[in-house]
């Protein structure tokens, strides 16, 4: 790490430690009076923290956890389809409804609660509907939709460039711009109305000039306040960050893909650099960018065991790009023939006839 790397670091982590004792201060009963900025800061992650539920989201998850046989991958998904399930879920899990050891996804927080543990903390949720919005800001919806994006834009970056701990990875997606919401309440919903032709680092940079502080970084304190693990906080806090690596730099990159789906100004070298750090080609980046918006259904994450050697998967990923032995054999720098041995390893471990049944059983599991 570099002295300028080492100085950043300890600014951010300055900036942090206020931003936490801030809120920590306004919230101790008899203490010091703390100032104005800190008790709106608590009020703020107070109010964040009970984050209404999409009405839809919670009537479809409290029907599935009274239906039989319904999976704990089915719940989780159904969860992730909502911010505001997904906040309660995963600070219910760590914060005394679940194990002691702090779980790192959806999936594994539905396992340790049970699906009537579930049903119970949605039940308590308030909701809100977008064609009925009442009292709540619109900006709920507007976070629902770019977080529920960016979740599946990350899963689908994350599978190409094989990046594990996908089920943290949702969460930080989900997650990562959770501190609009909070700058919002203490700023009004108009201070983030970027001016004409302001890119989502633009506005980055307008937050840490304006305010001291930006929304990931607000985000990152909040996400530690509930008790999540830090891998969590950590992708949240850097996914703006120039140098970032691993989740920071898929999270970064789903966000860019959707604000640029949704037609925000993200510039074309942007999206280059983005994707090079997740080890991403253009050609990658291009069809990033044909499927969203309108990509197909989201691969199912499974938490089944892959029985598939990482040669075995490249060998199937080429076939359900349709590519040929001959195609896929130049890529892998591979003969021909292991390839073909490769492939029909791959139909005996996983039961399949041929090559069309071995892609869908492959992507029915997750595996690519």
């Amino acid at each position: 790490m570099t002295a300028a790397q080492i100085s950043a670091k300890g600014e951010r982590l300055t900036k942090m430690s206020q931003v936490a004792t801030k809120a920590q201060s306004a919230e101790k009963p008899g203490g010091s009076s703390p100032g104005a900025g800190g008790a709106r800061l608590a009020e703020a992650f107070e109010t964040i923290t009970r984050l209404p539920a999409l009405a839809e989201s919670r009537r479809r998850l409290i029907r599935l956890t009274d239906s039989e046989g319904a999976s704990s991958t089915e719940l989780a998904e159904m969860v992730e389809s909502d911010a505001g399930l997904a906040i309660a879920v995963m600070r219910a899990a760590n914060n005394g409804d679940g194990p002691s050891a702090r779980v790192g996804g959806v999936q594994e927080a539905v396992d340790a609660l049970s699906p009537s543990g579930v049903r119970a903390i949605a039940g308590t949720l308030e909701t809100y509907d977008p064609i009925e919005l009442g009292s709540f800001p619109m900006a709920y919806e507007r976070f629902r939709r770019h977080a529920v994006a960016t979740r599946h834009a990350a899963d689908r970056i994350a599978d190409t460039a094989r990046i594990g701990q996908r089920d943290e990875l949702a969460v930080a997606a989900l997650l990562h711009d959770v501190g609009h919401l909070v700058l919002a309440q203490l700023y009004g919903e108009d201070y983030g109305n970027a001016p004409h032709g302001e890119t989502p680092e633009d506005r980055v940079r307008r937050e840490r000039r304006d305010l001291g502080i930006d929304h990931a970084l607000v985000g990152a304190v909040l996400i530690r306040r509930w008790g999540l693990k830090p891998q969590i906080s950590a992708a949240v806090e850097r996914h703006h960050a120039p140098d970032a690596e691993g989740h920071p730099a898929v999270i970064a990159l789903a966000d860019a893909v959707v604000h640029h789906a949704d037609g925000d100004p993200v510039p074309t070298d942007f999206l280059v650099i983005a994707a090079g750090r997740v080890g991403l080609d253009e050609d990658h980046l291009r069809a990033l960018l044909y499927d969203f918006p309108h990509g197909g259904a989201q691969r199912r994450r499974s938490t089944e065991p892959c029985p598939l050697s990482t040669r075995e998967i490249d060998a199937l990923r080429g076939l359900a790009e349709g590519k040929v032995y001959k195609q896929i054999a130049q890529e892998l720098s591979l003969s021909v023939s292991t390839i073909r041995t490769h492939l029909h390893n791959v139909y005996r471990k996983i039961g399949a006839v041929d090559r069309a049944q071995a892609v869908l059983i492959a992507r029915d599991r997750g595996w690519i």
